[in-house]
Order: C-alpha cells, then sequence, then structure tokens
C-alpha cells in the first residue's frame, strides 16, 4: 500500500503564492546585485574596495539578520518578521535613489541586507510547512527554483535596464516589485493557523527530541553549499568582466541559459532526492559544474558559452535545492527557520567570499584563469563529501561486526 502523504498535492494555491514571493524578492536582490557595482564606479568613482564593499556588507548583514529571524521563528513571531523585513529592504530600494555618495550607498546596502536576511528565511520556511513530508525534495525542488530563477534572470533584467533606461528607472521598477509582495505576503499570513503566530506552547511529552541551540547536523551540508556558492559568487560579479576578456559578445546569455538548465533538471532531480537522496546528486552534480566552469574558460563562441551555461545549470539545479532539502530534513519542524537560515548565510557568505577571493586572483591572472581556480572549489566539495560518507560509513560498520564476532564466539 501506498504512502497517503504521495497523493497530497503539491501545487496549492498556498505553495504558489510563496513561489511568486520568493520570485519576487529574489528579483528584487538580483537585479541589483550586479548593477550597483557598476553604478558607484561611474557615478561615485568607486574604488575597487568599496565596489566589493556593495556585496560584502549586504552579505554579512544578511548573515546577522537571519540569526535573529531563526529565533523569532522558533518563538512564533513569523507575521511580524516578514512585515517588518519588507518594510525595512523597500526603504533601503527607495534610498538608492536618494543616495549622494558611495558611504550612503553602502548604508542602504546594510539595511537592505537586515531586511532581507527577514524576509528571506520566512518564504521557506513557510514552504516546507506546506510541502507534504513525502515529496519535500520535489517540493523544494520547485520551490528553490524561484530562487535559481531569480539569480539567472535577476542579473538580465538589471543590466538591460542599466545600459538602456538608466538607474533611476531600474530603482522604480525594483521598488514596484517590492510592492507587490505585500499584498502577496498578507495573503500567506492570513491563511496560517493563528498557533503558528502566537509564541511557542512549552514542551510537551513530543518535544523531549527537539534539540536546544544550535544542531550541528547543519554544519556539514552549510560547508558544501558555502564552497558551491563560490563558484556562483565569481558568476555574478565577473561574467560582465569575462565577457570583455574573451571577446563574447552577449555574456549575459550565460544567466539565461543557466536558467533554462535549472528548469530542465528540477522535476528530475526533486524526485530523484526523494527516492535516493542526496547521496544520488551530490558528486554527478558537483561534476557538471566542474565541466561548465572549465567549458567557459575555454569558450570562444556564444554557442561554447551556451554550452558552458547548460552544463553549469544542470549541476547548480541539481545541486542547490538537494542541500536545503537535506538541511531542512535534518531538524526537527521546529527548527525549519534556522535550518532556512543557515542555508542561505552560507550561500551569501560563499557569493561574498567568492567576489573577493576570486576578484583578487583575477587582478593578478586573468577572468579565464580565475574560473579555473574557482573550480577547485568544487573539487573540494566531492573531497570533503565523499571521505564524511566513508567516515559514517565506517562509524556505522563496527557494531554489526562486533555482534558477528560475538556470534562467532558463542557458536
Amino acid at each position: 500500500m501506498k504512502p497517503n502523504n504521495l497523493k497530497q498535492p503539491l501545487w496549492t494555491k498556498e505553495f504558489i503564492t510563496l513561489m511568486v514571493s520568493n520570485l519576487f524578492l529574489f528579483l528584487t536582490l538580483q537585479m541589483m546585485l550586479t548593477t550597483l557595482p557598476a553604478y558607484a564606479q561611474d557615478a561615485f568613482t568607486a574604488s575597487p574596495l568599496q565596489v566589493s564593499l556593495i556585496t560584502s556588507l549586504f552579505a554579512f548583514s544578511a548573515i546577522l539578520s537571519r540569526f535573529v529571524s531563526s529565533k523569532a521563528l522558533e518563538k512564533g513571531k513569523l507575521r511580524l518578521l516578514l512585515y517588518v523585513g519588507l518594510f525595512i529592504s523597500l526603504a533601503a530600494t527607495l534610498g538608492y535613489y536618494w543616495a549622494t555618495g558611495i558611504i550612503f550607498l553602502l548604508l542602504m546596502r546594510i539595511l537592505f541586507g537586515i531586511g532581507f536576511g527577514m524576509t528571506s528565511t520566512s518564504f521557506p520556511t513557510m514552504a516546507s510547512n506546506v510541502i507534504p513530508p513525502k515529496r519535500m525534495g520535489e517540493g523544494m525542488g520547485y520551490f528553490g527554483l524561484s530562487t535559481t530563477l531569480a539569480m539567472s534572470i535577476g542579473p538580465m533584467i538589471g543590466l538591460t535596464m542599466l545600459q538602456h533606461g538608466g538607474f533611476t528607472p531600474l530603482v522604480m521598477l525594483t521598488v514596484l516589485i517590492n510592492i507587490l509582495i505585500f499584498p502577496l505576503a498578507y495573503i500567506l499570513i492570513s491563511k496560517r493557523p493563528k498557533a503558528e503566530s502566537a509564541p511557542a506552547p512549552k514542551a510537551t511529552a513530543d518535544d523531549v527530541d527537539v534539540p536546544s541551540g544550535f544542531n550541528r547536523k547543519l554544519i556539514l551540508p552549510s560547508v558544501l553549499n558555502f564552497l558551491m556558492s563560490i563558484t556562483y559568487g565569481g558568476l555574478l560579479s565577473f561574467m560582465a568582466l569575462y565577457g570583455q576578456e574573451a571577446h563574447l559578445s552577449n555574456p549575459q546569455y550565460f544567466f539565461l541559459f543557466n536558467a533554462l538548465a535549472i528548469i530542465l533538471v528540477r522535476p528530475f532531480s526533486g524526485k530523484i532526492y526523494d527516492r535516493y537522496g542526496h547521496k544520488a546528486l551530490m558528486v554527478p552534480a558537483a561534476v557538471l559544474m566542474i565541466a561548465g566552469l572549465l567549458l567557459l574558460t575555454f569558450a570562444a563562441s556564444t554557442g561554447s558559452l551556451l554550452l558552458s551555461a547548460l552544463c553549469y545549470g544542470l549541476g547548480y539545479g541539481a545541486m542547490q535545492p538537494s542541500i536545503q532539502t537535506w538541511m531542512i530534513q535534518e531538524v526537527h519542524p521546529k527548527q525549519r527557520g534556522m535550518a532556512n537560515g543557515m542555508f542561505f548565510n552560507s550561500l551569501d557568505f560563499g557569493v561574498a567570499i567568492g567576489s573577493i577571493v576570486l576578484g583578487s586572483i583575477a587582478k593578478a591572472t586573468s577572468y579565464g584563469m580565475m574560473y579555473r581556480f574557482s573550480a577547485i572549489s568544487l573539487v573540494l566539495l566531492i573531497v570533503i563529501y565523499v571521505i564524511m560518507k566513508l567516515v559514517r560509513g565506517a562509524a556505522a560498520a563496527p557494531p554489526t561486526a562486533l555482534n558477528e564476532t560475538n556470534q562467532s564466539a558463542a557458536g
């Protein structure tokens, strides 16, 4: 007899609304992430250090914000967290328009990071609560598609707006998208049971096994997510500059075909995860991403650029939701806010470190060589993952061997 959970619907109105809300949220991030460095350099003659701070200050403020957000979610402060985060993000986005210097612009990036950290923790936590448990891998794969789609098409939209419309229309479009999230958030909050918006009840017998504080099971997937994100930080920050170096006329198409590959792989990778777990996806996905990065360094035409984007997108599209689902399943449902916070913190930290470290490598060598170096982080990911699997397998083996020895002695 098949489990009843498999028959539970995934594509509910609430799940679809959450996906659209999350897509809009990450669009407001990605449309500005790739354009603000160029704008700051042109408008304020920003130094290379100041340009790198635009990405890193945002990432670090979002990381700190999520530590507070995960605690608030555990206490049932979802409604407050979501609305405060949206208002702060909107205020910071409007602040870009009135920024008259690099210092004010950096302050707005810190403010946006705080608001984004709050909101980006809320939506995936809500999604993990409405997805049927037996379809968690498939559901989080589809939900993560909204994030990766934004990461892929957001830079294209932002760069196109900046080139053809200027910075002010770009800011206004970002503000409009941010405003559209508010009614969607209201719909979601109004449907939540009152118990989810109230403080958590006192512990009962069912909560005895709920770990308190930080969950050490999240360390390994967080490290792997960090290593994966280093490579994406290099793509986000330097793809346009690499296009100039390699004489590629349309480097922004990399993000478009990366998104198409993600769309293709998500329906399959989620079902594979639900059946076999992350062990069936992590290493093949990393190999595909390495192939994509190496192909990129040899790209001499738009066709070869698109082939590299497809390889990288297939790997990234399989690995990212696998790690997020893995982290959610490692914790008690009441700790899903912490798991999602750790997922996005390791993602942002990897992007920030990748931008800084790979930028230094590119300055000393070239952008092509930089992408070859970035592939080393994925090789390290494979090594760590395989070693940890072997160590955990060896740790589980001795009791069995000991039992067999005892049985032989008894015989």
